[in-house]
C-alpha cells in the first residue's frame, strides 16, 4: 500500500524523533496537505522506512490520537481525522522558538550574522509585511 506521505528526521536539530513526528503531521493539517481521511503509514512501515524503534511511532501515534489529529481503525490503518486544529499561543510561541531557534543555529553556522539574516529575511518579505 502506497502513501503519500512521509516524514523526514533531522537528527542534528535536538528535537525528539516523536516530536518532529508530530510536528511534521499537524503541520500538515495546517497546511492541507494532509486531509481528513488520509492514511498514514503504519507504525511498522514507518519504523522500518526510518530506522527507528517502533515505540518511538506508537508514542507520535498516540499523542496525535490523543489530541484527535489521528483516528486509528483497527485492520484498516491510521487516518488524518475530522477534528481543526485549536493550537494555544503558548504552543503557537513554541513552535516559533523551535523555528527561529533551528534556523539561526544553522545560519550561524554557515557564518552569517544575525543582522545579515534579518536583512535578507526583511527584503525577502512581501512589500506590506515590511511596513511593520
Amino acid at each position: 500500500m502506497e502513501h503519500g506521505f512521509q516524514f523526514r528526521l533531522d537528527p542534528k536539530s535536538g528535537v525528539p524523533v516523536y516530536r518532529q513526528m508530530m510536528d511534521q503531521v499537524m503541520a500538515g493539517v495546517a497546511a492541507g496537505t494532509l486531509a481528513e481521511g488520509d492514511q498514514l503509514p503504519t507504525v511498522r512501515q514507518v519504523a522500518v522506512d526510518l530506522s527507528i524503534n517502533l515505540n518511538t511511532v506508537v508514542r507520535a501515534y498516540r499523542e496525535l490520537e490523543i489530541r484527535e489529529v489521528l483516528t486509528t481503525q483497527q485492520g484498516t490503518g491510521t487516518f488524518i481525522s475530522g477534528k481543526k486544529l485549536k493550537v494555544s499561543e503558548v504552543e503557537r510561541q513554541r513552535r516559533l522558538t523551535q523555528i527561529a531557534g533551528d534556523f539561526l543555529a544553522r545560519a550561524g553556522a554557515e557564518g552569517f550574522t544575525l543582522n545579515e539574516v534579518i536583512d535578507h529575511l526583511r527584503a525577502l518579505a512581501p512589500e506590506e509585511n515590511k511596513r511593520r
